[in-house]
């Protein structure tokens, strides 16, 4: 179930490729990254629904938040994209 999620994810962030903005396409690729590693942590759990990976991920990126990786600016556009690509997801 959590590998088909993830597909529906990456398949979204593949078709914003061609129209995306530079700042669409670092957000895309940064949650990418996010994303594999939150499956994987999913995977090994006993809770492999789509929420559990929304939490996971969103777990992910505050810890890379906390440790400065991202701006403010880049806070707020990756936050809201991974939003955004999970409530589409869903569906």
């Amino acid at each position: 179930m959590i590998a088909e999620f993830e597909t529906r994810i990456l398949a979204l962030i593949d078709e914003m490729v061609e129209t995306a903005s530079d700042d669409e396409l670092f957000a895309s690729g940064y949650l990418r990254g996010h994303l594999t590693l939150a499956v994987a942590d999913v995977e090994h759990g006993e809770d492999h629904s789509p929420e559990a990976l929304h939490g996971a991920v969103s777990g992910s990126l505050e810890k890379a938040i906390q440790a400065g990786e991202l701006s403010p600016r880049d806070q707020s556009l990756v936050l809201e994209m991974w939003d955004n690509l999970y409530q589409k997801a869903q569906f």
